[in-house]
């Protein structure tokens, strides 16, 4: 099931808040620990997550 909430800046991932963090693990596809893994790695930048997911 689709997440109803969507983060104010759809282009960045806010860790800090867990609605967003729950929402981008459901979109990515992921864990919480690769995804703030993946935020540490490569910043907050949407696309940049998931491309670092993707390799």
């Amino acid at each position: 099931m689709p997440p109803t909430y969507s983060p104010a800046d759809p282009t960045r991932i806010n860790v800090q808040s867990t609605l967003e963090v729950n929402y981008w693990c459901h979109i990515l596809n992921c864990t919480e620990t690769r995804l703030r893994n993946a935020v540490l790695a490569v910043g907050p930048l949407a696309v940049d997550v998931q491309a670092y997911l993707n390799r």
